[in-house]
């Protein structure tokens, strides 16, 4: 059938262009709508003939399941690590250097580029075909985590054009941006996972996800910036190679720059380093190369390091102080952070008093000590972070916690590969304070009147005890707490009532499961019904719901088979909660099937509001802005999306459109 086979190949084609037309020239020529479209004709060709599928047609991007760990892979070039400056004398000192290892009168051009703070990895294409994708490692061998690799739709699993080599090695990094690293944060955080510290940390613990599948939702980009072992059309220097990857379809970082002199390179980092907050990722400095291929091999390289390269590192935002003490807090699902109570000290324009050491396993590789004096970076918004020990003063190390400082619980790490420990003890009552803050929120059974100091005082008093006893609470109990007198008790009471008839997938939100965020509890109660039956389910039956998977899957079983869960929610039926999803059948709307992303502020509802509606009505609501994006509803003083759905081309509605469509 050749027609068949041509129409599939022309497709795949297509679709290639526009990948190439939106993340190398940044100019997209189609609306995702029409883009996905094109990838759901392609793929129905392929599963109705399955004789032409292809490994790099672009339907094959992201594939499910769980890999059985990492294999290691060697590179066929040492991926070497750059020599690090820190000041322009170094960096002229550096210059004299490269030129006399080049010999007197010499021509030297240099290319400056920004070092994005990201993973490397190293690309091996054959025949312009994409067969590894490997991290760099020890410099020698790496991880082989091909199979993520292909989910990121900015790497071209097919090189383009005519002068395509036979082999080649590129470098380059894999990073997220901050907007989506903020999302990806927000979103642990409320399932009450451990927040990563930084973008850096976001990409590499993403691109090791043993599930591919997870892997492609955290939307991560990529940049080239070397060459490794090449087999191909002669180059003669690093600003032809980056010339050549535009050809070849591959991403190069856009503001790179051709330096005639060591000059113009100092005045590209001054200027970066003023820039670098406009930028929506992060950078810790400048890359400068000699620009002839052919004078970077005569220079040759280190043991570590190639001499015609060099890192031009941006000052941080840095102090010292003394380690006061280190503080276990509590989270609410009972994970326990390490946080370093500091001598208070001002940095980057703000007192510093707290940091953060994230995990236990932390402690161990900065060695610190109460006592000791640390260097702490602040960047942008960054929570502050101990970089390292600067003086150990202290004598008195810190261990992890044998009982939880709240409850004196038992501490276990539930999994030997997790880096976070954990109280079990679900009776625990800083784990009950977040629970039932958490519980009471507006996202959850929103219980107008339960605030901290209210919960904190119903937890202390022995009121409440877990989820249920919220429904026992009488006038006389709340008259105990501070500053409530009749008028206060009664609105409390009235939205503890009013609380009860709240949807099904609101009270699954609210009871705080792990991994199971807001969006995750609307999907289950639109497929259980009832909790009941969500109750009854099997993790087979959960892990092949499509937006569950088998993480989510294990910790909902987990979650509803300890009975101390099931006594919980029994109390809650016999309160008189809601435990079914509302199966009125519902008006075919514009809004079924579509990716919806709401910024701005709304007049006449919030935008929690407005965006539990849109899912009620078959949408799909989504925090960022790409080109899979149906509409963005833009209320008043819009941020970023709004301008970003602009740029893609991305139709924007305003608040009066959207509720016509609601209607």
């Amino acid at each position: 059938m050749p027609d068949i086979e041509k129409n599939i190949d022309s497709l795949r084609e297509q679709i290639r262009r526009h990948d190439y037309l939106y993340y190398v020239l940044s100019q997209p020529k189609i609306s995702d709508k029409e883009y996905d479209d094109l990838m759901r004709k392609l793929k129905g060709l392929e599963d109705k003939y399955p004789q032409y599928k292809s490994d790099d047609s672009p339907t094959q991007r992201v594939s499910g399941g769980i890999l059985q760990g990492f294999k290691t892979a060697r590179h066929r070039q040492k991926m070497l690590s750059l020599d690090n400056t820190y000041s322009f004398e170094e960096l002229y000192d550096w210059d004299k250097r490269v030129a006399k290892g080049l010999g007197k009168n010499k021509k030297i051009e240099f290319v400056a580029e920004l070092k994005i703070d990201g993973v490397s990895v190293n690309l091996t294409y054959m025949n312009g075909r994409l067969v590894s994708g490997v991290t760099r490692g020890d410099g020698e061998t790496g991880e082989d985590v091909t199979r993520n690799i292909k989910t990121i739709r900015a790497i071209p699993l097919l090189l383009r054009g005519s002068n395509v080599p036979e082999l080649i090695e590129i470098r380059g990094e894999i990073y997220m941006d901050r907007v989506e690293f903020a999302k990806l944060n927000k979103e642990r955080e409320t399932e009450g996972e451990a927040i990563f510290a930084n973008p850096r940390n976001a990409a590499s613990g993403s691109l090791k996800l043993l599930d591919s599948s997870l892997m492609s939702e955290r939307r991560l980009n990529f940049f080239a910036h070397s060459l490794g072992e090449y087999a191909g059309p002669a180059l003669k220097t690093h600003w032809e190679f980056f010339s050549r990857l535009k050809e070849w379809g591959v991403r190069a970082n856009m503001y790179s720059e051709l330096c005639k002199n060591l000059a113009g390179a100092i005045a590209y980092c001054n200027k970066w380093e003023k820039k670098r907050e406009g930028l929506t990722y992060d950078i810790d400095g400048i890359v400068i190369k000699v620009n002839a291929i052919s004078q970077q091999k005569e220079l040759g390289f280190t043991l570590k390091s190639p001499r015609g390269q060099v890192a031009y590192k941006f000052p941080a935002h840095q102090a010292t102080t003394e380690v006061l003490d280190i503080v276990p807090q509590v989270g609410r699902t009972g994970i326990i952070t390490p946080v370093a109570r500091l001598k208070p000290v001002v940095c980057a324009g703000v007192t510093i008093k707290h940091a953060t050491l994230h995990n236990f396993d932390e402690i161990n590789r900065l060695k610190i000590r109460i006592g000791d004096r640390v260097l702490i970076e602040r960047a942008g918004e960054v929570i502050p972070k101990v970089v390292k020990v600067s003086e150990h003063k202290g004598k008195k190390e810190f261990s992890v916690p044998k009982n939880c400082p709240v409850c004196s619980g038992k501490v276990v790490k539930e999994k030997e590969e997790d880096v976070a420990y954990r109280c079990i003890n679900p009776s625990c009552p800083a784990q009950l304070e977040r629970e039932l803050l958490h519980f009471a929120s507006r996202a959850a059974l929103d219980i107008e009147g339960m605030g901290k100091a209210v919960v904190e005082q119903l937890v202390r008093l022995k009121l409440v005890r877990d989820f249920a006893d919220i429904y026992k609470l009488k006038s006389d109990d709340l008259k105990r707490l501070e500053l409530f007198k009749e008028k206060k008790i009664n609105n409390l009471l009235l939205g503890i009532e009013n609380s009860k008839h709240r949807t099904l997938s609101r009270l699954i939100y609210a009871l705080g499961i792990r991994h199971v965020g807001e969006k995750a509890a609307f999907v289950l109660a639109r497929e259980f019904k009832t909790l009941d039956n969500l109750l009854a389910a099997k993790q087979d039956g959960l892990d092949r719901i499509y937006e569950v998977g088998s993480v989510m899957a294990e910790s909902i079983t987990e979650y509803f088979n300890q009975g101390s869960t099931r006594k919980i929610i029994a109390r809650l039926k016999a309160a008189g909660l809601n435990f079914e999803e509302d199966l009125t059948p519902g008006k075919a709307t514009s809004l079924a099937g579509k990716r919806i992303v709401f910024t701005g502020e709304l007049k006449s509802l919030s935008r929690l509001e407005a965006e539990r509606l849109a899912r009620s009505l078959g949408a799909n609501t989504v925090s960022a802005v790409s080109r899979n994006t149906d509409f963005v509803v833009s209320g008043e003083n819009p941020g970023a999306k709004h301008k970003k759905a602009a740029q893609l081309g991305v139709e924007i509605i305003d608040e009066k459109t959207f509720k016509e469509m609601i209607k």
